[in-house]
């Protein structure tokens, strides 16, 4: 049976991409595994100048100051990472869900960070809107979409000092100006390969601007000089994330995944409106095409409602407990194929009740 994978995260991948991933276990360089190879060694460093290479032509920020580099630690050690790099007095959050909550926490152990805008008391279930971002504040801080509560980032403030942006669940998914960023961190796990490493894409001319000593491992500035190679890379989060992004590359860039991201959203919204069965939780105009949060008005259907998605091979969609109900993460490599499955369930069960 074909599985739906709606998990939200680590993300459903490409099958040409798990295919080669599993070939280069096996035998990346002449006999040699891609686990056993030295990362030191030419054919990886092929890999990692690739990757690197690969997230600005994609991003369209080649040629712009801008340096790519995969970190490990995932994007909770962004949190820390972009407070030490970067904030010197004081700093601007706005505050759309869980995880910008986090970054808001760890950013708070340095120096003043102040909320512009906030949904918290909503439960997140709306992108703050309205708030200024005043010229004194070392950066602004965002986060483009909150995998939980079903929410995105439609458009960004001018800011008046640098922005910074996590963009860990829907990287590469939509056509943005991302040269209005200064800089973007993103985990691979959600839309770009296995759980391991974390792009940073960032403008040199940023850094270098505080006074504190930042420990080598936490400076943005030793992982340049090593082209990422500072420490052992994650060698196959690294080349998987690659193999994506040529994916991606091929398939027409993130114009060409964007028009397909924005069918799939469109056919189960469209659902989750039309079926009075179900209610969509995040406010419509700040719906995330990346992940569609949902209840059922009768929890008495659960019960055949699981049971149905079971049967239909259809995977990862209990919501996340800070919600409730479901969520169908629909990430770049998830096919329309499988947000139809879906939606029919949803249509079948209304046809039952």
């Amino acid at each position: 049976m074909k599985k739906h994978n709606f998990s939200a995260g680590p993300c459903v991948l490409p099958k040409s991409v798990m295919e080669q991933a599993a070939a280069a276990v096996l035998n990346f360089d002449e006999g040699l595994s891609l686990l056993e190879i030295s990362h030191r060694s030419k054919p990886f460093v092929d890999v990692m100048e690739n990757a690197r290479s690969l997230a600005l032509e994609l991003l369209g920020l080649e040629g712009k100051g801008y340096k790519a580099l995969f970190l490990q630690g995932g994007a909770s050690t962004q949190f820390l990472m972009v407070a030490l790099n970067l904030l010197e007095k004081r700093a601007g959050y706005l505050n759309s869900g869980t995880w910008a909550d986090k970054a808001i926490k760890e950013a708070k152990i340095y120096d003043d960070i102040y909320e512009v805008g906030s949904s918290k008391s909503a439960n997140f279930n709306y992108i703050p809107k309205g708030y200024d971002i005043p010229e004194d504040y070392d950066y602004f801080h965002c986060t483009s979409n909150n995998t939980i509560f079903g929410t995105q980032m439609k458009s960004f403030p001018k800011s008046p000092v640098p922005m910074v942006c996590d963009m860990s669940s829907d990287i590469f998914s939509r056509q943005l100006d991302f040269s209005q960023f200064d800089l973007i961190y993103a985990g691979a796990q959600k839309n770009m390969g296995p759980a391991g490493t974390t792009l940073v894409v960032i403008k040199e001319d940023i850094l270098g601007k505080v006074s504190r000593k930042i420990p080598s491992m936490m400076d943005y500035k030793t992982h340049i000089s090593k082209g990422s190679m500072f420490n052992t890379p994650p060698v196959f989060a690294v080349y998987v994330s690659m193999l994506t992004m040529q994916w991606l590359k091929d398939l027409g860039g993130i114009k060409a995944i964007e028009e397909i991201n924005e069918k799939k959203a469109s056919l189960i919204y469209s659902e989750i409106d039309l079926n009075p069965l179900f209610k969509g939780y995040a406010a419509k105009e700040d719906r995330s095409n990346m992940n569609a949060t949902f209840t059922l008005e009768n929890e008495n259907l659960k019960e055949t409602f699981d049971a149905m998605c079971l049967e239909a091979g259809i995977n990862g969609i209990n919501g996340h407990r800070s919600v409730g109900g479901y969520r169908a993460s629909m990430y770049n490599a998830l096919s329309l194929d499988s947000v139809k499955a879906l939606v029919e369930i949803m249509s079948e069960l209304e046809s039952k009740a």
